[in-house]
């Protein structure tokens, strides 16, 4: 039997104050992006949508060209 792969991804989540929504993107995977009215929402939705795009990446034998996440940087602008 065939053991299952898992992987962590990391998400990109904001609070829209114009929708009252928390908003949900994995970086580097085209489609993964959704949104919730609680974050516990969001978290299901995100993975569902998640499973889904993986599951188009992996029949386009693509699976081994995910994005791998190095860190988060905080850029300082004028406004």
């Amino acid at each position: 039997m065939e053991m299952e792969k898992r992987r962590v991804f990391t998400v990109f989540v904001e609070w829209d104050p114009e929708t009252k929504l928390y908003v949900g993107l994995v970086p580097g995977i085209p489609g993964a992006h959704t949104q919730g009215a609680t974050l516990d929402e969001l978290h299901q939705n995100l993975k569902e949508v998640l499973e889904l795009c993986l599951e188009e990446l992996k029949g386009r034998q693509m699976l081994d060209n995910l994005p791998v996440f190095v860190g988060l940087q905080q850029i300082e602008v004028a406004l």
